[in-house]
């Protein structure tokens, strides 16, 4: 079910929670409303609708992709670019990124994956296991 985006700071700026088993709706509604928001976002955390559980959900190239449970194992090739948030009105911020990430995650079984990233795909999923730690650009 697609669903209405979060913008208050306050809330945004809470860690997130492990997700388990039972928030597979979570991912679901996730994936929609980022579909539903294509023209304007490539990334969503749970917390941007409002559920404050460790999900996110991107295009990785036309690929879309929901992860619970992420964690950057890896990372190098730092970098300073700025980025906008859809949840955050406003100019785009500064922030820096790496390049090339390694990501352990859990897929839609619960089953603990490892998945390399580079370029604007990682950046993306930077961002977004960011909104999970309560961190805001």
């Amino acid at each position: 079910m697609i669903k209405d985006l979060v913008h208050d700071p306050m809330f945004l700026g809470i860690k997130s929670k492990p997700a388990d088993k039972n928030d597979i709706q979570v991912g679901k509604d996730l994936l929609e409303t980022l579909i539903a928001h294509r023209e304007t976002c490539v990334g969503m955390a749970a917390n941007m609708i409002g559920v404050t559980k460790c999900v996110i959900a991107f295009n990785d190239n036309g690929n879309y992709v929901v992860m619970y449970n992420p964690e950057i194992v890896g990372k190098s090739g730092g970098f300073q670019t700025e980025e906008s948030c859809l949840s955050l009105l406003g100019a785009p911020r500064p922030t820096t990124r790496y390049k090339n990430i390694r990501v352990k995650y859990q897929d839609s079984l619960f089953k603990w994956k490892t998945a390399n990233y580079t370029g604007f795909t990682a950046q993306i999923i930077q961002h977004e296991i960011d909104h999970c730690n309560g961190v805001l650009i």
